[in-house]
């Protein structure tokens, strides 16, 4: 009974090592609506999205898309999430895996709440899972977090201009 405890163990200990979470967020000085306008404007990405370059496809749940992120100071990548949510002024979240499931795989979540004074809070996280997270965990605290915080500061400044 004690070996099957410690394998237990030792297995929760693994699968915590094999996750990790960024999340940042940014109050803006702008409605809930006009920033989901500007932020779900998906084809004007290349021109001011600092970290995801582009998204193709109908954004729906249940559908594909093709995505392309370039974090600062990393490589760039192109995957095909799987939409999970998509309401309307509130959230947008999509599933992706490197090439399959459970060797490195995101949940990204873009969430707007209104603050209810005119202002919205813009929250961008991913949970991420899988036997490469470990690998990976310098790269995503310092690459992927910048690139998140440099979309919002743009997202940001495009909504207030509005």
């Amino acid at each position: 009974m004690k070996f099957l405890n410690s394998i237990i163990l030792l297995i929760l200990l693994n699968t915590a090592a094999m996750a990790k979470e960024i999340k940042t967020e940014i109050v803006i000085n702008q409605t809930p609506e006009k920033v989901w306008a500007i932020f779900t404007n998906f084809e004007n990405y290349s021109n001011w999205n600092p970290f995801i370059k582009s998204i193709k496809g109908e954004v729906k749940v249940g559908n594909k898309i093709t995505a392309r992120i370039e974090p600062p100071e990393a490589k760039g990548m192109t995957f095909n999430p799987k939409i999970l949510t998509f309401t309307t002024n509130k959230e947008l979240s999509w599933l992706g895996h490197l090439l399959f499931k459970g060797l490195f795989d995101g949940e990204h979540k873009f969430e707007l709440r209104d603050n209810g004074d005119g202002t919205t809070t813009f929250i961008q996280s991913e949970k991420f899972k899988g036997i490469l997270v470990p690998l990976f965990k310098k790269m995503l605290d310092n690459n992927t977090k910048k690139g998140f915080e440099q979309m919002n500061e743009k997202l940001k400044e495009l909504s207030e201009q509005q």
